[in-house]
């Protein structure tokens, strides 16, 4: 894995859009593997920026989110197809036929988890893929103690994620369950990932990462395995690691 410091959660966000641009300009008909929560957001707002600045183009651009809450339909505010939207594809030229995000709310999940790996399997692979690192090592919604064979499928959230992501609701009751996210076989599948980190909060699980050897118990230590990884954290996340990689 190439870790790249920044100082800051801006320099971050700045350092990992100029990536994505730059793979956009270099192949216009790039397919992306995107993101929600805090973490991308400063991301996204660059993104946004270069385009109506510059006018890169994403006309020809494909995009595949990693989950969806199961219950929120795409309209509720707190539903990641309603954050792609709201954060990025509004203010982009993105064709939205072209973007894609599991849906939570239909009556056979199996089914549709199905479905998205086959659309992952038709218009992928993705090139690069954009994470996020939960306080438990999450990526996506793959919980320890996922297998690292998964494909897209329904996981029941635990008590740390659904505790971390309230803030985005009224109360912990509002808060989903479970959710629907692509496998971690699947993530591992993409041509190059791209893993952001913000935060002293993040920093035990930074340096569990990089010092601990591959485990289920801690899913984004698969990463470990996969041939083109770029780390990028700002200072206050890498400030437990005991030796600066």
């Amino acid at each position: 894995m190439e870790l790249i410091k920044a100082k800051d959660y801006r320099e971050m966000c700045k350092l990992a859009a100029e990536k994505m641009i730059k793979l956009v300009m270099e192949k216009p008909n790039a397919v992306l593997g995107l993101a929600t929560g805090s973490t991308p957001l400063g991301t996204y707002g660059f993104l946004k920026q270069d385009y109506e600045q510059n006018g890169t183009s994403y006309q020809q651009v494909t995009t595949f989110n990693l989950d969806e809450y199961v219950g929120l339909d795409g309209s509720h505010p707190q539903s990641y197809r309603y954050f792609m939207n709201k954060n990025l594809f509004s203010g982009i030229d993105i064709q939205l036929d072209n973007t894609y995000v599991p849906s939570g709310q239909v009556e056979n999940m199996e089914e549709e988890c199905l479905n998205y790996e086959s659309l992952l399997r038709t218009k992928g692979p993705i090139d690069l893929q954009l994470l996020g690192i939960g306080r438990n090592g999450h990526i996506g919604f793959n919980e320890p103690g996922t297998s690292f064979q998964t494909n897209t499928h329904v996981v029941e959230l635990t008590e740390s994620t659904r505790e971390a992501n309230k803030r985005f609701f009224d109360s912990i009751e509002e808060v989903p369950t479970h959710a629907i996210t692509m496998g971690i076989s699947s993530i591992m599948e993409s041509n190059e990932i791209l893993l952001l980190v913000s935060g002293e909060s993040k920093a035990p699980i930074v340096r569990d990462l990089f010092e601990k050897e591959q485990t289920e118990e801690i899913p984004a230590t698969v990463l470990k395995s996969h041939p083109n990884v770029t780390v990028i954290a700002d200072e206050e996340a890498l400030s437990l690691l005991t030796e600066k990689v």
